[in-house]
């Protein structure tokens, strides 16, 4: 499912209009960008949690020129489904 029809699902099953929708996700997506940004989680019981895990300095080989490469330590998004959720899926 791409962004659209995920926009046109949303204005069925709240019966607002698709820009309305739109506009909603937009939202929730840039408060999810910006509270991760800035350190902070994102628990939403039943449906999962949103948090920034660090990632440590590793050693990456590319297999076609034979060489290792230092990859530094970084931040990256991660989301653990919660349990209502992990249910419905399974």
């Amino acid at each position: 499912m791409n962004k659209l029809e995920f926009v046109k699902e949303i204005s069925k099953k709240s019966k607002l209009s698709q820009k309305d929708c739109n506009n909603c996700l937009n939202a929730i997506t840039q408060i999810i960008q910006n509270t991760l940004k800035n350190g902070d989680n994102i628990n939403l019981v039943g449906f999962g949690k949103f948090e920034v895990k660090q990632r440590l300095a590793r050693r990456s080989f590319n297999p076609q020129t034979k060489k290792i490469h230092l990859l530094p330590a970084c931040s990256v998004p991660s989301f653990k489904p919660g349990k209502t959720l992990k249910s419905v899926v399974s």
